[in-house]
């Protein structure tokens, strides 16, 4: 069995794949930390040419500005990923991609990071290992549809780059497996 997409995220991938499907539904990405993961675990799922309408790693604020309607001055006033950051690009590649969802994910994989909320150090003391002075994975996630926004964090606990970019992928999985869900409730 191949190793790609990662073990942890082939069942909620099966299952929102499977659910757009039967709803006729379709999803677009817009990811950063998760680096193009999300997208190429979609693409690897079968009958993915029926429910996705494309993506973008939107890796860099340039990248942004350049595909997902960025501003200069949303450049000037960037404080790190947030949940209005990822807001924003969900909101603007959904229509632009015309997909009944999008998927977006901004985040700071590790194991460095910046001084704000978003990108907390585990500590400062010198005396500490550079593994436990590293910062913690988190994550912003959004998924848009029609009506809403649904937002949450992710923080992963550790500074693992490629683990964390794993669960930030699962975590924008299963965020948007649940918006789906419950979609269905409220038909």
């Amino acid at each position: 069995m191949s190793t790609f997409p990662p073990s942890q995220l082939r069942a909620t991938l099966n299952d929102v794949v499977r659910l757009l499907h039967e709803r006729r539904e379709t999803v677009s990405v817009a990811e950063t930390a998760a680096g193009g993961i999300i997208s190429a675990a979609i693409l690897s799922t079968p009958g993915a040419s029926r429910v996705y309408r494309g993506g973008l790693t939107l890796y860099t604020l340039e990248s942004r500005t350049a595909y997902a309607g960025w501003t200069q001055e949303m450049t000037d006033d960037y404080r790190g990923p947030t949940t209005d950051v990822v807001s924003f690009l969900a909101r603007n590649v959904r229509t632009t991609l015309a997909s009944t969802y999008t998927i977006c994910e901004s985040g700071t994989a590790g194991p460095t990071g910046g001084s704000t909320r978003n990108r907390t150090p585990y500590g400062h003391d010198s005396l500490m290992s550079d593994a436990a002075n590293s910062f913690r994975g988190y994550v912003a996630l959004a998924v848009a549809s029609e009506d809403n926004v649904h937002v949450t964090e992710l923080e992963t606990g550790h500074a693992d780059r490629e683990g964390n970019m794993v669960e930030f992928a699962h975590g924008a999985l299963q965020l948007l497996l649940s918006v789906i869900r419950n979609a269905d409730q409220k038909l």
